[in-house]
């Protein structure tokens, strides 16, 4: 027989468990989600660089790309798991982030295309920090890393050179932080 105070700690314990499955099950899904928007991102960074002229479309591809990408990822990892990562209030929730954020840059000011470069990539930053309150602090560093290193580049990084530094910044670090998810 265990005593009261012994059935407790077996209790937390189990409790600690299951909350690091469960953020373990989060991280991986989320690692692979930002792998994807990553490297769409820093292939559009990239593009938009080279050739200026067709961004609205890079960027529109990585938007349906990304959320088709999602759903995929989130579907196999449903088949796999039994969990769902990313449903219709998801990509509702998604839609009205990115039409807020159009109505902010195109309607409310007029950015040019730098200050859309920053503006986008740190208003998606403040979505992965607040998604870092629920899930796991490693939303928060990276989205604080990548703020702080686009505004670096906003403020230092001269002429035609801020485009690669944010698909650096932006891209890779999301790359870079999905993998570092995955060891979290």
């Amino acid at each position: 027989m265990i005593d009261s105070k012994q059935a407790a700690e077996a209790l937390a314990e189990i409790d600690d468990i299951v909350q690091r499955v469960r953020q373990s099950r989060i991280y991986d899904l989320a690692s692979r989600m930002m792998i994807l928007w990553g490297v769409l991102v820093f292939a559009a960074d990239i593009a938009t660089w080279l050739l200026p002229q067709g961004a609205n479309y890079y960027w529109l591809a990585v938007y349906v790309l990304g959320i088709a990408g999602s759903f995929a990822i989130s579907a196999a990892n449903r088949a796999s798991t039994g969990v769902r990562g990313f449903d219709m209030r998801i990509l509702l929730a998604f839609l009205m982030f990115i039409a807020f954020g159009f109505l902010c840059a195109h309607v409310l000011g007029h950015f040019t295309p730098r200050q859309q470069g920053a503006f986008w990539t740190i208003y998606f930053m403040l979505f992965y920090a607040l998604a870092g309150l629920w899930f796991g602090t490693a939303f928060v560093v990276i989205a604080l890393a990548i703020t702080a290193l686009t505004l670096v580049g906003y403020f230092f990084v001269t002429g035609d050179a801020f485009l690669p530094w944010m698909a650096v910044v932006n891209g890779a670090g999301l790359v870079v932080g999905g993998l570092w998810m995955r060891r979290s």
